[in-house]
């Protein structure tokens, strides 16, 4: 009976690890080879709105036809025109200012729940992914009315004398800061907190004994232990921060486009599906660049690299 177990755990543990690739491949691989294939086409008024359309049923000789129509010209496009330079830049300045001060927000919050007591720390972790309970659409909203002229920041600040007139936030990066910040703390809060929970306090304790100051101990101890959870934190933030639409949309202005704002206008309002595909592709070239980062320092962390 047990041999008869044995010989049918390999094939189920196969299985196992096949339906994460199998996921991956219908729904992360597939749809990415579609979108660069468009990326190839060209813009024309037809449905769909690109040429050329691949065509099995043509067989070997339509393969040809179809692969000689592929171009570079929207990529080529994107590389000559300023505007979509500047949302690439945009969009990673605000992500790379965010992550910083979602860094500096995220870790204190972190470092107290970690340190808190046993029976605290589930309670004090689930009021930090309290706002996931609410649709992301309505806290944005929500923001709106908190930022302008009389909302209830500027007459928060106006009775304690902080301010004499009401400030301007809204449409402004200062809004799209804050919004973002909000919005995007619990994926901060929640990998530093993991980390700084696996922490042996007997290390503290013995940096103690040894004399070292409680400043010190952090500094040499505890931040370089959580350093797992600060890249991860940071990588969960700064990606989709990079890519982000809704955000920038309701509290930015005209003058703050990121680059999901631009690729939203070239696929909807301008129609223009190859141009649109290509920045999808760029930013996920360039969105590569961190995660392999980090995978790097994964490897040298667990000595898989010297």
């Amino acid at each position: 009976m047990s041999a008869r177990g044995a010989g049918k755990r390999p094939g189920g543990g196969r299985l196992v690890v096949l339906i994460p690739y199998l996921w991956l491949i219908a729904f992360f691989l597939a749809p990415f080879v579609i979108v660069a294939k468009i990326s190839l086409s060209q813009t024309a008024m037809a449905l769909p709105p690109y040429t050329p359309v691949l065509d099995l049923a043509a067989g070997w000789a339509g393969l040809k036809q179809f692969a000689a129509q592929l171009s570079l010209d929207s990529y080529a496009l994107l590389a000559s025109d300023e505007l979509y330079l500047r949302s690439y830049l945009k969009s990673l300045e605000i992500a790379g200012v965010s992550t910083v001060l979602l860094l500096l927000i995220g870790y204190p919050l972190a470092y107290g729940i970690a340190r808190s007591p046993r029976g605290l720390q589930p309670l004090l972790v689930m009021l930090v992914v309290l706002p996931f309970w609410t649709s992301f659409l309505i806290r944005v909203y929500a923001w709106i009315n908190i930022l302008q002229r009389d909302g209830l920041l500027n007459d928060v600040l106006m009775r304690l004398h902080v301010i004499g007139a009401p400030i301007a936030w809204l449409s402004t990066d200062t809004a799209i800061y804050i919004g973002v910040v909000y919005s995007y703390l619990p994926f901060m809060v929640l990998p530093l907190y993991a980390s700084l929970e696996k922490i042996d306090p007997s290390l503290l304790e013995a940096a103690a004994d040894l004399g070292c100051p409680r400043w010190k101990a952090f500094w040499r101890v505890t931040l370089p232990l959580s350093w797992p959870g600060v890249a991860a934190g940071a990588l969960l933030c700064f990606i989709p921060i990079t890519g982000e639409f809704v955000i920038p949309d309701l509290l930015g202005g005209s003058r703050t486009l990121m680059i999901g704002q631009t690729l939203w206008t070239e696929f909807f309002s301008n129609r223009d599906w190859p141009v649109a595909s290509a920045i999808a592709v760029a930013l996920l070239a360039l969105l590569l660049v961190p995660i392999l980062f980090y995978e790097r320092l994964q490897k040298r962390a667990i000595g898989e690299t010297p």
